[in-house]
């Protein structure tokens, strides 16, 4: 390999990582992405393979798809995997099993789709979306505003699922607070406007996604890691920004950082924009500057055929990568359409680096 950005990419993401109860042997960790192929939420041997496939690939840490914590409103397929249940447990505990004795890591993506899920959807019909003032990221109400009794049982569903995750062998869990889902429903101005402690200003909308992580953190102790994912973007509204400014920024994450994460899981459309002017740092660089966690970074990385030819993006990735801008970057896609990604790059196999194939788009989470 020729180039020197691809080798500066190459032995940075080859890389141990031990932090934060973290031990990777690699930099990569696989994007979650819905595939819906659990049947009445229990992970089957399809998933006990599709899972073991890309731990043995080589990649260093697996994001699951999003698995539903305990809430009639949580889901919107029956499809869609729990993180509770025995059957849905037992299905689990194979998966971390068939993962671990591959060489790999495994944290569950624990989700709620909060007002994201459509009236009448399955597995639970009769269950109406909940949100924090009941409004979907139009702004039709489709509920009333959660009262506080209803949003600590929430709380504890997530601490719940947190407790079921450490016990099946998970390496950790990361919390699913972007994307218009609803922890992020709470953050964004446009679903929340309450006006009591959980509304108002971002500090305050922040205050449910700080009792979750918190509720969490004491579940699991002080050496199980937590992954917070979010994101300024939502679903279908790409141009929204909670923070415009650093220093709004410092003022969200700090309260989800002192109530107990770990890592931070910058989601971004394209990793190389930079979040703000003045400064080339993307959303994850900024998360590590303003929290001093560890971040991932993710968007469209290696997704474009001619990615490893587009010599700006490359560079970008490898000064994100030799700086420490970020500490591990997420991989959804590439992932899917070759599982053998990860051992090729690393093999230095230049040509199969370029694999993307758009037959096997999925959901990310």
């Amino acid at each position: 390999m020729s180039n020197p950005h691809l080798e500066v990419i190459r032995e940075g993401l080859f890389k141990p990582l031990d932090r934060q109860g973290l031990s990777l042997k690699n930099r990569i960790v696989m994007a979650p992405m819905t595939r819906g192929f659990s049947k009445n939420g229990v992970p089957d041997e399809n998933v006990v393979a599709y899972y073991r496939r890309q731990a043995e690939s080589g990649v260093g840490l697996i994001v699951t798809e999003g698995t539903l914590i305990n809430h009639p409103a949580a889901s919107g397929s029956p499809d869609w995997p729990n993180i509770h249940g025995k059957e849905s447990l037992e299905g689990w505990e194979k998966v971390v099993t068939a993962v671990h004795e591959a060489g790999g890591k495994i944290v569950p993506q624990l989700w709620h789709l909060g007002t994201a899920r459509k009236p009448g959807s399955l597995p639970n019909p009769e269950a109406s979306p909940i949100g924090p003032s009941g409004l979907d990221s139009e702004g039709t109400r489709v509920n009333e505003p959660l009262t506080e009794n209803e949003i600590a049982d929430v709380v504890s569903a997530y601490a719940q699922a947190a407790i079921e995750a450490k016990r099946v062998g998970f390496d950790g869990i990361e919390i699913h607070g972007a994307h218009g889902y609803l922890i992020d429903q709470f953050f964004w101005e446009k679903t929340n406007q309450r006006s009591d402690k959980y509304g108002g200003d971002i500090k305050n909308r922040t205050r449910f996604g700080a009792e979750v992580i918190r509720a969490c953190r004491k579940a699991v102790g002080s050496d199980f890691p937590i992954i917070f994912r979010f994101s300024q973007w939502k679903s279908n509204h790409y141009d929204v920004k909670l923070a415009r400014t650093p220093e709004q920024l410092e003022t969200f994450l700090e309260p989800l950082a002192d109530a107990g994460v770990d890592v931070f899981h910058a989601s971004t459309r394209q990793y190389w924009v930079p979040e703000f002017k003045d400064s080339r740092l993307n959303l994850a660089g900024w998360a590590k500057k303003l929290t001093g966690r560890p971040t991932i970074t993710v968007g469209s990385v290696a997704l474009e055929q001619d990615f490893w030819q587009q010599s700006e993006r490359i560079s970008r990735l490898a000064e994100i990568l030799e700086q420490g801008e970020a500490d591990l970057v997420a991989i959804g896609r590439s992932l899917l359409s070759n599982p053998q990604w990860v051992n090729q790059v690393k093999e230095n196999s230049l040509s199969d680096w370029v694999t993307y194939d758009s037959s096997v788009l999925t959901n990310l989470n």
